[in-house]
């Protein structure tokens, strides 16, 4: 079976492709599969369905979007037993995947072999394995969901392990020299986040390395002026180290295999 919950949700095997129609059946699932082998349980279930005005039937109506979920189940793999996948327990429900099968698992260790290749100076791999997470999640965290308050979380906790590995995939190109490759992506997260230091600073370091001081200062007063005018504060001292290491010309700006520690 292949599952996917880093867009739209749903589950595949044998050629045919299957997900719930009914908004809370389909809220229901995608909270179990993103706490796939672990159990979630029964209050944990009701609070994201309904919040803390559950209805007096909650135990119930949950019941049968499990029921619900178990027959697509039997309609999609009907050599198993669908109790066996998604099992109850005293407390609540667990859905049992196996290893590969649900696509955010196989993100998870593409980041993690990422972020090892990185911490170990292996830059090519890290970059390769990064890339291919970010090919698995594609689109917005659970796309197709009307969230409750768990999954609002998931999806903030997704968000921002995708900003974290990108950042590093980043930093590992720009470690391989790749500054030319990179520009034009780091613009556009500049731009989109215009109050994210990090990604201000790998396109500043692109930008000198490419041969643009005035851009890369001028990125660093946009940054700063995004900060003093909405959060009152000013550039974090690495910023402000970096800034001051291209007014010098700091010759340790084009050292690719360091990026990350000017001004340390």
């Amino acid at each position: 079976m292949e599952i996917d919950v880093l867009g739209h949700v749903s589950f595949a095997a044998g050629g045919q492709r299957v997900t719930p129609s009914a908004a809370k059946t389909k809220q229901v699932l995608t909270l179990l599969l993103v706490n796939a082998n672990h159990l979630v349980t029964l209050p944990t279930l009701i609070e994201e369905l309904w919040d803390e005005h559950p209805p007096a039937t909650a135990v119930s109506t949950l019941q049968t979007y499990v029921f619900q979920l178990r027959r697509l189940l039997a309609h999609l793999l009907p050599e198993q037993s669908p109790k066996d996948i998604l099992a109850t327990t005293p407390n609540g429900y667990v859905f049992h995947v196996g290893p590969g099968e649900l696509d955010l698992h196989r993100y998870e260790d593409l980041v993690d072999c990422g972020r090892r290749a990185f911490t170990a100076g292996d830059h090519e791999n890290a970059v390769k394995c990064l890339r291919s997470a970010e090919q698995l999640f594609a689109g917005p965290a659970l796309a197709d969901i009307r969230p409750g308050c768990h999954l609002q979380a998931e999806i903030v906790r997704l968000e921002a392990a995708r900003t974290g590995s990108l950042e590093i995939r980043i930093e590992a190109e720009l470690a391989l020299g790749k500054h030319h490759e990179l520009l034009s992506e780091l613009s556009g997260l500049a731009s989109r986040h215009p109050q994210h230091e990090n990604f201000h600073r790998q396109l500043m370091l692109a930008l000198y390395r490419c041969g643009s001081r005035p851009h890369a200062l001028d990125v660093f007063n946009r940054l700063r002026r995004a900060l003093v005018e909405d959060l009152g504060l000013e550039p974090s001292a690495e910023l402000q180290r970096l800034q001051r290491a291209i007014l010098a010309a700091d010759p340790r700006l084009s050292r690719p295999e360091r990026p990350a520690t000017v001004g340390g």
